[in-house]
């Protein structure tokens, strides 16, 4: 291995959205992730909608999904 060129390669902390974190090693320091195992719906077994844009709360104020019947009429009047 050449001297110099190579990242270090030191001791990291992963850090979750919901929280969790740990130790590994990466070139580095800190990583920040948005979702793990611990709350991935695939791994919990519980639906939740993993959504970093705000997609799924678009489609639903487009299509008044999730909304009463109140507030159904104004978000029609919004568009």
């Amino acid at each position: 291995m050449k001297e110099g060129i190579h990242p270090k390669y030191v001791e990291t902390t992963v850090t979750c959205g919901c929280g969790e974190t740990w130790k590994t090693r990466s070139t580095r320091e800190k990583i920040a992730i948005e979702i793990c195992s611990k709350c991935h719906p695939f791994f919990t077994g519980k639906q939740r909608y993993v959504d970093t844009a705000g997609r799924v709360e678009k489609f639903q104020r487009k299509y008044g999904w999730g909304l009463g019947k109140d507030a159904k009429g104004q978000a029609d009047e919004k568009s």
